[in-house]
C-alpha cells in the first residue's frame, strides 16, 4: 500500500481531473474507483468524483496493493550462467520483465524460473517474486541471481544490503566523457512531477553512488563500465543522464530520438560477484554482451575510423 499527499494550488477543478494530472501513470477511471471505495479523502473527509477542489485542500490518496493473479510456470528458455542447489545465475534477455506486474503477468523471468526450478525457489518476496533478490529493467540485459531456498535468499539479501555484491554494467553513453573515470554521488528518488521517472532532484532522495570508467571512445559516444555501490531504481540511467551523458537508446532519460534502431537503453549487467551462501567462496560471473550490443560497438568503431 502506498500513501500519497497533495496540496491543491488552484480552485474549481474536479478532484478526479486534478489527480489524473498529478498522477499521470494512474488512469482517471481507476482514480474514480478509488474515490468510490473511499481511498481518497480531502481534508480527511470522503468526497465524490465531481467534487471541485479549493486552493489549499489537503488531499490524501491511498493506492492499495494490486491483486496478484496466480502466477503460472512457463516453458521459456533460460540462458543459464551457473546453477547449483542454492542459486541460479541467468543472463536475462532484452525485453523480458523480471517479475509479474500489471500488464506483464506472463512471459516474465519468474514464469520461466518457476518452470525450470519447480518447487525449489525461495518464498521470501511472496508469490509474485519467488527467488528474486534484485531486478534489472525490462530493456536492460545481463546477470541476475535467483535463490532456490530461503536460507540462500536471506544470505544474499544481506550481502546486497551491505553492498558486498559486485555489480558492473557495460553501457554506451552519449557524448565524450572528459575524465577516464569518475564517481556520481547523488541521491535518487521519485521525480517530483513525473512519477514514472526517478530523479537526482527528488525532495526525499536516497543515497546513491555509481562509479564509472571509460572503456572506449567513439567521438560522439563513449563505451563505459559502471559499478554500483548502491542499487536504486534506474540508478545508472539517472546518474549518467545527470552528468550530461545519458545512455544511448534511453528515451526516458535521454534524447527523444535515437540515431540507431534500438529497443531501449544500451545497458548490460556484465559482471556479478557474490559470496556463495553455503561454501563462503567468492564467485564471479560474466554475462556475454548480447549480439545487438556487439554489433553496435563494431558499427561505432567503424564510424570512428572514417
Amino acid at each position: 500500500m502506498e500513501e500519497l499527499y497533495f496540496t491543491a494550488e488552484i480552485s474549481g477543478v474536479r478532484i478526479d481531473k486534478f489527480l489524473s494530472d498529478a498522477m499521470p501513470d494512474v488512469s482517471r477511471s481507476y482514480i474514480q474507483k478509488l474515490l468510490k471505495d473511499a481511498y481518497i479523502t480531502v481534508n480527511k473527509k470522503q468526497i465524490k468524483s465531481n467534487y471541485k477542489i479549493t486552493a489549499n485542500d489537503e488531499i490524501q490518496v491511498i493506492l492499495p496493493e494490486p491483486e496478484v493473479p496466480d502466477i503460472q510456470p512457463e516453458d521459456i528458455p533460460l540462458d543459464i550462467l551457473y546453477e547449483d542447489q542454492d542459486i541460479l545465475i541467468v543472463n536475462k534477455p532484452k525485453g523480458m520483465v523480471v517479475h509479474p506486474a500489471p500488464g506483464h503477468y506472463s512471459g516474465t523471468l519468474v514464469n520461466a524460473v518457476m518452470f525450470h526450478c519447480k518447487d525449489n525457489l525461495s518464498g521470501i518476496n511472496g508469490v509474485s517474486r519467488p527467488g528474486i533478490v534484485h531486478r534489472i529493467d525490462m530493456d536492460t540485459t545481463g546477470s541476475l541471481i535467483i535463490c532456490k531456498n530461503d536460507r540462500a535468499h536471506q544470505a544474499l539479501a544481506e550481502q546486497l544490503k551491505d553492498h558486498h555484491i559486485t555489480r558492473r554494467y557495460h553501457a554506451i553513453v552519449h557524448g565524450n566523457l572528459k575524465e577516464d573515470s569518475g564517481t556520481v554521488n547523488a541521491p535518487i528518488g521519485r521525480h517530483p512531477v513525473d512519477r514514472k521517472k526517478m530523479s537526482t532532484h527528488a525532495p526525499h532522495g536516497r543515497n546513491a553512488v555509481t562509479h564509472y570508467q571509460v572503456l572506449e571512445r567513439f567521438g560522439n559516444y563513449t563505451y563505459v563500465e559502471c559499478e554500483l555501490e548502491t542499487g536504486r531504481t534506474h540508478q545508472i540511467r539517472v546518474h549518467m543522464a545527470s552528468i550530461g551523458h545519458p545512455i544511448l537508446g534511453d528515451l526516458v532519460y535521454g534524447p527523444a530520438k535515437c540515431p540507431f534502431k534500438l529497443q531501449g537503453q544500451t545497458l548490460h549487467a556484465k559482471i556479478l560477484g557474490i559470496t556463495h551462501p553455503t561454501t563462503g567462496e567468492y564467485m564471479e560471473f560474466d554475462a556475454p554482451l548480447p549480439e545487438y550490443f556487439v554489433d553496435l560497438l563494431e558499427k561505432l568503431r567503424a564510424q570512428s575510423r572514417m
